[in-house]
């Protein structure tokens, strides 16, 4: 049943009736904004310095503006800030909050010179850019772990695959830095990303800017950002920045789930050439003795998740006329999910690379002796497997090894792969294929330490460059705090 009763609403001034509590719940977006609460005041704060300097509000309503924000921030820093649904969303909230606490009088100069529709755009960047430093951190975490996993590893040697089946041997660390080396163009689009979405909308009012004389650069400095969004209109309506992170998010997590996918795999009985820690795997109810790469598989799964938010947010925008239209309210959603199924994944998997258990033994039995049957003779894997099993089955009954190349091969000729036993030898020695390896960017051990190394320079720079900008932001709210500080003491 329809129900017409509920509260006034501060642009209620036109309406002879209030929202119908169906259209409010269907409307509200309290929820999806509450993780802009901590940015939602600091933007007002940085508002009423700057109507203050522009001398469009005086010193006395300022003071009571920022106390009453202050106020708002220390609540919601000890969670007691309650969100009212029939207040649509984080912004009527806290201005609700102002004008109970500051009265209507000094409360209500808050709005001068800006509206809810650049309000909220700048909320969401100012969130946005903090969850793409938080992602570009945890990336360089995994970036660090397969880098010191690499480092450990730069003559283990594995066999090398092209279309799933056994090509020529590489090396451990060259699998590693290569998955290290994508995910260093991944955080050059993480820093474009933030690089356009770190500028200020704030200023450019309903979308047409305002008649009062404001400083937007003035607002932007105080509030971290490295500019404004420069025409009114643009500020207001783009949410390309958001379509960038979240296409910068789903080039990383489909990187991601190519690693996700060879822990499955490299783990599995066929292969076990990998052991997933205990903690980052989970048992089976009915068989005791498996061990599940659940990481790995739940990070294949998000991969779609992320990729889906990024389509959503795509088709919301399409096609929407000039201007500020409602349809806005619904970006959020899929831009907090991504950045946090993004997050979720890097972490879990920096966690799983840094106690994973590289089986070398196995891994350069595989990339020698069953990678030249598969390759060279054309047997398929699951017999290929069976034959090298049993062949190091014999060796260990005698007491002997694959370097004893004559055996080996008196073994195999016995069960139907006719070889030499300098055959052998060669085969064996896998490591001597991936010396052989001379050019650039080769899986030669010499090269991969020269590219880990490289790539370990990129690493620190992306780091001294995440901890600059984090720094920059922060230097922001203190200059910020100070001058709430210094006009509530006047």
């Amino acid at each position: 049943m329809s129900d017409k009763t509920g509260s006034k609403k501060l642009w209620g001034g036109r309406f002879s009736t209030d929202v119908d509590q169906t259209m409010l719940r269907f409307s509200e977006s309290t929820g999806a904004d509450s993780p802009m609460i901590a940015e939602d005041i600091w933007g007002s704060e940085a508002h009423a310095l700057m109507l203050a300097k522009c001398e469009i509000i005086s010193r006395e309503s300022l003071r009571e503006i920022l106390t009453w924000l202050e106020k708002a921030r220390e609540e919601h820093a000890a969670g007691r800030l309650e969100l009212k649904m029939e207040l649509e969303d984080v912004h009527m909230n806290v201005e609700s909050y102002l004008r109970e606490g500051a009265g209507p009088e000094a409360g209500g100069r808050l709005h001068t010179a800006r509206s809810r529709n650049d309000q909220v755009v700048t909320d969401f960047r100012m969130r946005l850019r903090r969850w793409l430093i938080d992602i570009r951190e945890a990336l360089g975490e995994l970036r660090a772990a397969l880098l010191d996993l690499a480092d450990e590893h730069v003559d283990s040697v594995m066999p090398g695959f092209t279309h799933t089946q056994h090509a020529q041997p590489m090396t451990a660390g060259f699998w590693l830095s290569g998955h290290a080396a994508g995910m260093a163009r991944d955080d050059e689009r993480l820093a474009a990303a933030y690089e356009h979405t770190n500028l200020c909308p704030l200023g450019g009012a309903a979308f047409g800017g305002s008649s009062f004389a404001t400083d937007r650069e003035y607002t932007a400095k105080l509030l971290g950002f490295d500019g404004v969004v420069m025409h009114a209109l643009d500020a207001v309506q783009s949410r390309d920045f958001a379509v960038e992170a979240l296409s910068a998010l789903s080039a990383l997590m489909v990187n991601l789930s190519r690693l996700a996918e060879e822990s499955v795999v490299f783990s599995s009985a066929e292969f076990k050439m990998i052991e997933v820690d205990d903690a980052f795997a989970t048992g089976s109810s009915i068989m005791p003795q498996k061990k599940n790469p659940c990481a790995g598989e739940l990070s294949r799964a998000r991969t779609g998740a992320v990729v889906g938010r990024l389509m959503e947010l795509l088709m919301l925008l399409k096609a929407l006329p000039s201007g500020y239209n409602r349809d806005y309210q619904n970006d959020k959603p899929p831009t907090w999910d991504a950045c946090e199924h993004t997050l979720a994944t890097l972490e879990v998997l920096a966690g799983m690379m840094r106690t994973v258990t590289l089986r070398t033994e196995r891994m350069a039995e595989l990339a020698g002796l069953a990678n030249f049957l598969v390759r060279e003779r054309g047997m398929p894997f699951r017999d290929c497997h069976e034959l090298v099993g049993a062949l190091v089955g014999a060796l260990v009954a005698e007491d002997l090894t694959l370097d004893d190349h004559a055996r080996v091969a008196e073994i195999m000729t016995e069960a139907g792969q006719a070889m030499s036993a300098e055959a052998v030898a060669e085969i064996v020695e896998p490591i001597a294929c991936v010396h052989a390896q001379k050019s650039l960017g080769s899986t030669n051990p010499d090269e991969v330490a020269r590219m880990v190394g490289v790539l370990r320079e990129a690493l620190d720079e992306d780091a001294a460059e995440i901890d600059a900008v984090r720094g920059k932001l922060q230097a922001a709210r203190d200059e910020t705090d100070r001058l709430v500080a210094e006009a509530l003491a006047e």
